[in-house]
């Protein structure tokens, strides 16, 4: 829809995000276009994370939970509150649908925190050798993530031994 708005016709994408499937077409039908050419005044865009922040948002005020489609509305409407300082104002978004597989839950869970900015997920390459995770961290106290001062800590750590790299720096 960002697309087709912006250029004035219909767009055929060359690719669409199925996380919510719901609302991944490629293309607007007739129809839909025709509508929102006369109706929708603005497009937000809102990413993966911001969704899970909605649906976890949307569970803790009502107890329910609704699949990704379902939550983009609140997503947006969040997302666009923010952007023109509408806090503390009556904001309606409408959801739809309970697609959700509980596989899929456990993925909202674990992406909410980084929707809502208080977590971060990183991944990297860390040498498997000694002093590696320490000079990891002062990488990270540099780019501002500092224990105890910033906003984000390090609250978990997960660790996948490689073997094939520790014999390779072994032969060094």
């Amino acid at each position: 829809l960002y697309q087709s708005l912006r250029e004035g016709r219909r767009v055929t994408l060359d690719k669409v995000d199925t996380f919510a499937d719901g609302v991944a077409v490629k293309v607007l039908g007739e129809e839909t276009w025709r509508l929102c050419q006369r109706v929708v005044d603005d497009v937000v865009l809102v990413d993966t994370d911001e969704i899970c922040t909605a649906i976890k948002d949307i569970f803790e005020d009502t107890r329910s939970i609704t699949e990704p489609s379902g939550a983009l509305s609140v997503a947006g409407a969040k997302k666009y509150c923010a952007m023109h300082g509408l806090e503390g104002t009556t904001s309606v978004a409408i959801t739809s649908g309970a697609n959700m597989n509980f596989d899929r839950l456990r993925f909202v869970a674990e992406r909410s925190g980084t929707g809502s900015k208080n977590e971060a997920m990183l991944a990297t390459f860390i040498p498997e050798e000694r002093g590696s995770f320490r000079n990891f961290i002062y990488a990270l106290s540099e780019a501002g993530i500092q224990r105890g001062v910033a906003k984000r800590s390090i609250t978990e750590f997960k660790y996948r031994f490689n073997p094939s790299a520790a014999r390779s720096n072994d032969n060094k």
